[in-house]
């Protein structure tokens, strides 16, 4: 029995080896072997929920403040995911706090939700912290979607889930996080029950299912006659995955945490989603929620069925589950699709990959005015007392997910021919740790290539041409260097290197920026974003 542990505790430490081996090199999802690595989408795909549909996996991952907000991905066999829309086109209808020009709910906005489908429709339900619960639902899950509905205006609540039972019942889960002064606890999760149509709480329905430090990650299921709460909460150990089950959902409950964590090696999986695939089996689709450079990545974890609980990962002699790197791919599947990353502004709308730094400012970016171009006009940032973070009150910035791969190269051609004095327009890498401008500055007249690190500018060169190409190059370690050609094909690059980052539980964004300092002036077209990474 000694021996037998052992070995198995070797095993555990071989596959941490593997974790940290692979999160340096790069390497991720489909080997073309069968097998898969993890994470299966090395980039910010935060606050997984995922469901089966047919023969479809769909899965919802938080924006935060970004635009249009809670995206939308789809695959065929749960390795490979592409990205299909998103729920909220319109985060004004949230809060005016998420406008371009207020810009003030860095680590706040769209927080983690639940998609679900039942009554021949796709619902997804989120909350924000300061602004309470909201709802959308569509028969498609690319869209459209409806205008999101305000579900419940409250403060300090989180991580929710619908349900809808056998009799066609709707209930709402969620988690009250903030400080009740009587009884001194945090983090009470709730039950209530909804109107038929899913666009209101039955308040006096509200019933406090279960209490513990952290508790979260909201999920609710009904398998095989029995309802099954999954969540998670704070141990010694780190965040682990929890799940309750009973007969009524209502309790009485019996409870199971179902996974060990390491937060250095495996970083905590924890919010996601309970899938079966054709063949009979369960798989968990999960996001690690330990951030680092490129956010909270995702993986694919197998679950086993032990006494009725579902183990997520490698069950040990304990009948609890850990980390798996590894595995054979669920579903065979030939076509392989991947998260898209470049553009060519033709074909009248942003591609989906494209989220604005917060609802951008109508009137102010164009794909109709030049064909085949992204037109940005140039206004002024929102003042700021905080030196170096120009970009974080810079409206219009467009952005996408910095991938953590082995190889990434985005490269981007602008027309700089109308561009007025004070304005600065380029590549972007941002978080709210720290940011790196690369781009043309104007100023009398003259237009000057302007290498800008945390508000610390160099100017690297004059530039006298209509079009500017920028590069950022960056490995599985985040370190990126930038580059610029002035014809296109021979690039110079900066000798500095720049370290990608994470803050505000995001990771870090490639984006495309133009703003003016000194008035609302000047504009560039953007020809083309090409990002490729390796797969």
């Amino acid at each position: 029995m000694i021996r037998r542990r052992f070995l198995r505790l070797l095993f555990c430490w071989q596959l941490a080896g593997l974790c940290s081996h692979a999160q340096m090199n790069g390497n991720w999802g489909d080997q073309g072997n069968g097998t898969y690595v993890n994470p299966v989408l090395p980039a910010d795909f935060s606050d997984l929920d995922a469901i089966r549909v047919g023969d479809d996996y769909y899965a919802i991952s938080s924006t935060m403040q970004f635009s249009p907000g809670m995206v939308v991905i789809r695959s065929k066999n749960l390795v490979h995911w592409e990205i299909i829309g998103h729920v909220v086109d319109d985060l004004t209808r949230i809060s005016p706090q998420l406008n371009w020009d207020r810009m003030n709910c860095y680590g706040k906005g769209i927080w983690a939700g639940s998609i679900r489908y039942y009554k021949n429709k796709f619902w997804v339900y989120f909350g924000t912290p300061d602004d309470g619960f909201f709802m959308s639902s569509a028969t498609n899950p690319a869209g459209p979607w409806e205008p999101v509905h305000h579900l419940w205006k409250v403060k300090g609540w989180d991580d929710c889930c619908s349900f809808c039972d056998d009799d066609g019942q709707l209930y709402f889960i969620a988690t009250n996080f903030a400080l009740d002064p009587k009884n001194n606890k945090k983090y009470n999760i709730h039950l209530f029950k909804m109107a038929p149509d899913g666009r209101s709480l039955i308040m006096e329905s509200d019933s406090i299912i279960h209490q513990s430090h952290g508790s979260e990650a909201n999920k609710l299921y009904k398998i095989n006659g029995l309802y099954y709460h999954y969540f998670s909460e704070v141990k010694a150990e780190g965040r682990v995955i929890m799940m309750e089950r009973s007969r009524n959902i209502y309790g009485p409950w019996e409870i199971k945490q179902l996974n060990h964590v390491d937060k250095k090696l495996d970083r905590e999986p924890n919010q996601g989603g309970l899938m079966q695939v054709p063949t009979g089996k369960w798989y968990f689709f999960t996001h690690h929620g330990s951030g680092d450079w490129e956010g909270r990545p995702a993986s694919l974890l197998p679950v086993h069925w032990i006494d009725g609980w579902p183990i997520i990962g490698e069950p040990g002699a304990d009948t609890i589950g850990g980390m798996v790197w590894r595995g054979a791919k669920p579903i065979s599947h030939k076509r392989k699709i991947f998260i898209q990353s470049s553009d060519a502004f033709n074909t009248g709308n942003l591609n989906v990959q494209w989220e604005w730094n917060y609802q951008p400012r109508a009137g102010k970016w164009s794909l109709t005015e030049r064909t085949g171009f992204l037109r940005l006009y140039a206004f002024t940032p929102i003042p700021s007392n905080k030196q170096g973070s120009i970009i974080l009150r810079a409206g219009n910035t467009l952005t996408q997910r910095s991938m953590r791969t082995a190889a990434n190269v985005a490269t981007v051609k602008i027309d700089i021919s109308y561009m007025a004095d004070g304005q600065f327009a380029g590549l972007t890498h941002f978080s709210t740790t720290s940011n790196s401008l690369f781009g043309i500055r104007q100023g009398n007249g003259i237009r000057s290539l302007v290498y800008s690190h945390n508000g610390k500018d160099s100017i690297i060169v004059a530039i006298a041409g209509k079009s500017i190409w920028l590069r950022s190059t960056w490995d599985a370690n985040g370190t990126c260097r930038y580059a610029f050609s002035t014809d296109g094909k021979l690039y110079t690059n900066l000798e500095s290197t720049y370290q990608l980052t994470w803050g505000s539980y995001r990771g870090d964004r490639i984006g495309i920026f133009n703003f003016n300092t000194k008035e609302d002036k000047g504009y560039v077209d953007v020809d083309w974003f090409r990002y490729d990474y390796k797969k």
